[in-house]
């Protein structure tokens, strides 16, 4: 952000910034909030959805990441046992 606004982009490295600016070091003092158990977390959010008054028993609640290095989305198998329908 320092030098650039434009989305960075990911390469075997990592992120880099490839824009041509004008950016902005106002990204220093944000905090960003990184989630560091991606699966724990989808995890949580299944059970929080499974056990909310409104949503109905008998339907079963997938978690998933979504991995955006290549796209496509990795199922949390902890998280489909959470939740489960019930019978």
């Amino acid at each position: 952000m320092a030098k650039s606004l434009d989305t960075a982009q990911l390469g075997e490295a990592g992120w880099r910034d490839v824009g041509k600016g004008p950016g902005s070091i106002d990204g220093k003092f944000i905090k960003w909030h990184t989630i560091s158990d991606l699966a724990g977390s989808v995890v949580d959010d299944v059970v929080r959805i499974r056990n909310h008054p409104l949503v109905p028993k008998n339907i079963p609640i997938y978690g998933y990441i979504y991995d955006v290095k290549n796209g496509r989305l990795v199922e949390v198998n902890e998280a489909t046992k959470a939740g489960k329908a019930a019978t």
